[in-house]
């Protein structure tokens, strides 16, 4: 199935000029399966999406729910969460990867970054202080962009070779003229976010692949300088000062899901606790029988 794994919606991104409807429209008439919308730090566009995802033209046609992240220490991550999980926490940029990496998991979802070895303040490898341990906990890699170099899309593909992690590809698309420029060819049925995650952790053969715009990094600076700025501001700049700010927000848009996860955590600890007990109890009788029966030889 051929996907275009990268996108921005009008509806979602202050950078894109693009509304979903119209994404939909162009990716069914050059023949692709799907798209993933992947907003900045935003549902926005999902719920475009879901209202008007049940007209009759689009019954065959699937639409990934992701995010793109902005992370603290990491640059854009895109993020595939289960169908059934809604973190409002996504929505508060500012994380550290490595927390990113643990909440995504432990729902459920993927995650890999985007354009790696693209504009510095924005990619995984443009950071002088990036942990190169936390790449082998991604579940993909963006090896294909649009936006990006020849150069800089062949990095990224040693990169997941020498870590030997799946491909995805995606045009980055904000305006009409870069649709369909990226293919991710997925050898397997993907009608929904479930169906990605699965194939994506049980190995299934994925190929990645698309045209370049063939823009230098000096142009492509000038035409989303609002994005980059913006993320230099709230990331390096002001993000520095209102970090704490940050992890208070982080920390409370995650509790209403994280409870669930405590209450079960508490259970098990205290089944296990009793679990341990009965079995020392259990021991201690054995041990006393047999030295009885010791005793009585």
């Amino acid at each position: 199935m051929k996907f275009d794994l990268h996108c921005h919606t009008k509806e979602g991104s202050l950078d894109s000029r693009v509304p979903v409807s119209e994404f939909v429209y162009k990716f069914m008439a050059l023949g692709y399966d799907g798209f993933m919308i992947s907003d900045h730090n935003s549902y926005k566009g999902c719920k475009a999406w879901d209202s008007i995802r049940k007209d009759p033209r689009y019954r065959d046609f699937c639409v990934i729910r992701g995010i793109e992240y902005d992370t603290k220490d990491a640059g854009h991550i895109l993020v595939i969460m289960p169908d059934d999980v809604y973190l409002p926490i996504f929505k508060i940029r500012g994380m550290r990867c490595s927390k990113l990496i643990k909440i995504v998991h432990i729902f459920g979802g993927i995650l890999g970054p985007a354009h790696p070895f693209g504009v510095a303040s924005s990619s995984a490898m443009g950071f002088k202080n990036m942990d190169m341990r936390l790449i082998k906990k991604f579940d993909f890699i963006e090896t294909f962009n649009t936006c990006e170099s020849r150069t800089s899309n062949r990095r990224a593909e040693i990169l997941a070779e020498e870590y030997g992690l799946p491909t995805f590809a995606g045009s980055d698309a904000h305006v009409t003229e870069y649709i369909g420029m990226a293919c991710t060819e997925i050898d397997a049925d993907i009608r929904c976010n479930n169906d990605l995650i699965t194939a994506v952790k049980n190995g299934t053969p994925i190929k990645a692949y698309g045209t370049e715009r063939g823009e230098t990094k000096k142009g492509k600076r000038k035409e989303h300088w609002i994005g980059i700025l913006g993320f230099r501001i709230y990331n390096r700049g002001i993000g520095k000062i209102i970090y704490p700010y940050r992890r208070l927000r982080h920390h409370k848009a995650l509790l209403p899901v994280a409870r669930p996860f405590a209450i079960k955590r508490r259970r098990f600890r205290k089944e296990e606790r009793i679990r341990k007990r009965e079995l020392k109890k259990t021991e201690r009788a054995e041990s006393r029988l047999r030295r009885r029966r010791s005793d009585e030889q």
